[in-house]
């Protein structure tokens, strides 16, 4: 999972588009696949930028769903 970061009990990374609607597409696209895996990232836009953050706060740290929406995610953005 290239450019993950481990901070305490989450796992983020940033995304850079060339625009707003390129970011929100992005963010669009990745709702879908959260909500289908039904595990949700904390989601921080600024305009261009775009850093997920995920953790399972029911289980007080990282876990096998975080890892596995991460790796998702890298394979949507290939």
């Amino acid at each position: 999972m290239t450019g993950w970061i481990k901070l305490g009990d989450k796992i983020k990374k940033k995304f850079e588009f060339k625009d707003f609607v390129q970011a929100m597409g992005f963010i669009n696209s990745i709702a879908l696949l959260a909500e289908r895996a039904n595990h949700h990232p904390d989601i921080d836009i600024r305009w261009n930028k775009v850093q997920l953050v995920l953790s399972t706060h029911s289980e007080g740290g990282i876990t096998q769903k975080d890892i596995a929406l991460a790796k998702e995610i890298e394979s949507f953005r290939k």
